[in-house]
């Protein structure tokens, strides 16, 4: 039975704005309500626990989707914090050997096919499995004078995508290990390495964007109005 995890805690400081920019509308909807269409619509999914903020006067009150559970709790002040109250959340039939969806809320345009190439993936592998795309740009490094100081190889470097999949267990065991030694991780995936595992990297498509400027929430107004 995998759920998903959707941290919605954040109040989009740096795209600007009274709306925290999960709630910003593309193609008729808001980008939270796109990102939890695009999972309680796909039949190996089977519920979401979204983590919200505590002063939230936005969140509609949803409680099903596409005939799917949809529970709200309070998360926290980082990414992780907002993860682990979800992770809290759930039902308590759900063990610890289950697969987990971790996905971002400003992230609307995710695709039925990468959620199954996912779910198959870290289904086969313990250490769990994230979609990512490799980086084809030619990387500078920049000095403090904002010259370039060198170029960097990108071979062998992705992109860290959402969703990223991992079993509840070891989730939990990775996310409580990280706060407890005062490490701020940056996604699921971090915490997870730092456990010595290595999870699969899924390569999955390069227009599920994250929101976060006004030129991300115009390109996945095209995106979503082409889908539409």
């Amino acid at each position: 039975m995998t759920w998903a995890l959707l941290p919605a805690a954040g109040s989009g400081r740096r795209f600007g704005g009274e709306v925290p920019k999960q709630y910003l509308r593309a193609a008729g909807k808001p980008l939270i309500e796109h990102a939890l269409d695009a999972l309680l619509s796909h039949p190996g999914v089977a519920g979401v626990v979204v983590a919200l903020s505590a002063d939230d006067a936005h969140w509609p009150g949803w409680t099903r989707l596409h005939g799917k559970p949809v529970v709200a709790c309070t998360g926290g002040g980082e990414r992780a914090d907002s993860v682990l109250a979800a992770l809290h959340a759930l039902p308590e039939t759900i063990a610890d050997g289950e697969l987990l969806l971790v996905h971002d809320a400003a992230r609307p345009n995710l695709r039925a096919g990468d959620i199954a190439k996912l779910i198959d993936a870290a289904g086969a592998c313990a250490d769990g499995a994230i979609l990512a795309a490799p980086v084809r740009d030619t990387l500078k490094r920049a000095a403090a004078d904002a010259t370039i100081a060198a170029t960097e190889p990108r071979d062998g470097l992705w992109r860290a995508l959402t969703p990223q999949a991992f079993r509840r267990g070891l989730l939990r065991r990775a996310l409580e290990g990280a706060k407890a030694a005062g490490i701020a991780v940056t996604d699921e995936a971090m915490a997870v390495e730092r456990l010595g595992l290595r999870p699969l990297l899924v390569e999955g498509r390069e227009d599920n964007l994250k929101v976060t400027t006004p030129a991300d929430l115009a390109l996945a107004e095209f995106l979503l109005a082409r889908r539409a």
